[in-house]
């Protein structure tokens, strides 16, 4: 499961960069996840967790 800490995200928009499958920037210009990363797209969920300059991002 992903999940997004609304108040650690700056709305920099390198998860959606990274991973454009699980990630979009939303009308408050917070990231917030589509969908949850199947099989095909979880490494690229855990690229965008690590490319997060504030670490905003957790995978469970």
């Amino acid at each position: 499961m992903v999940s997004i800490n609304p108040e650690a995200c700056i709305g920099c928009g390198l998860c959606v960069e990274t991973c454009a499958a699980t990630f979009k920037i939303g009308g408050d210009l917070k990231a917030h996840v589509v969908k949850e990363p199947m099989t095909d797209h979880l490494e690229c969920a855990l690229g965008a967790a690590e490319v997060c300059p504030t670490q905003a991002i957790d995978l469970m």
